[in-house]
């Protein structure tokens, strides 16, 4: 359980990382208009928007990542309880496809750090 857990966390970050590589370095390309489906013109307008909340997720990802080399089991829980809290926002005010892709993975591993204790 604890292995798995940590595996989870693990893919969360991994998945911020993604996010920042695309929303920091992509938006304006093909993969990040498809990814986000948005027009030329409106990933132009928001690009310095977008870079913003790519750093935000790096550092999400980057928190996790400590947490997980350092074995700090409540660093984790506030990086995964972050996550969380981001895509349960996403969900209300973009997408509710932002919960299952955001914040699903981050409450499984959520939960398996809570009960691996």
């Amino acid at each position: 359980m604890k292995k798995l857990a940590a595996i989870l966390a693990g893919f969360v970050a991994c998945q911020h990382v993604g996010f920042m590589v695309v929303e920091m370095f992509l938006w304006e390309h093909e993969v990040g208009r498809a990814m986000f489906n948005t027009t030329a013109e409106f990933a132009a307008e928001t690009a310095f928007m977008a870079q913003n909340q790519g750093l935000y997720n790096g550092f999400l990802a980057a928190g996790l990542i400590w947490s997980l080399i350092a074995a700090k089991r409540d660093v984790r829980i506030f990086f995964l309880l972050c996550v969380i809290v981001a895509g349960v926002f996403g969900a209300i005010t973009v997408s509710p496809t932002i919960f299952v892709v955001q914040a699903i993975p981050a409450l499984l591993a959520l939960s398996l750090t809570l009960l691996k204790r």
